[in-house]
């Protein structure tokens, strides 16, 4: 009885268009499988119902990045400047990981920094599909600019 109610309530969600979208994964090392690698799942920022937020907004991110961003010294003085195109992931408990450079500035100075600052970036609140947390890949540009 109850496996045929989810079942048409599931043909009622999918017959309505709200399906669930497809996940993508990424794989990482996991010592621990067999063929020393596991994946994660995770959803594009595009693709989930309430998007992560950084605590703060929109405006509160752009503050953090501001205020956590150290031009790098020799960078500075040869009055290099750039744009490093990163992507990471918000874990379903909020954490950041998976950070790397999408697009780099062409200075791995720039490039690290960039990085770093993700890294410091304190818990989001997670994106959410059907009120379930899930992974989502977030891209963010972080600019250089003198």
């Amino acid at each position: 009885m109850l496996l045929t109610m989810a079942a048409l309530l599931l043909n009622a969600v999918e017959a309505a268009g709200q399906t669930r979208p497809r996940a993508n994964r990424i794989g990482m090392v996991n010592p621990m499988s067999p063929d020393h690698t596991s994946y994660i799942e995770f959803y594009e920022f595009e693709q989930v119902e309430v998007q992560p937020a950084f605590p703060g907004g929109e405006r509160g991110l752009v503050n953090f990045v501001n205020s956590t961003r150290e031009y790098p010294y020799n960078e500075y003085m040869s009055r290099r400047q750039g744009r490093v195109l990163c992507s990471f992931i918000i874990l379903a408990d909020g954490q950041v990981t998976h950070v790397k450079v999408l697009r780099s500035s062409g200075c791995e100075a720039l490039d690290n920094e960039a990085v770093r600052v993700i890294k410091k970036m304190p818990r989001w609140e997670a994106g959410k599909i059907w009120d379930t947390k899930v992974n989502v890949r977030c891209i963010l540009p972080i600019a250089f600019r003198l």
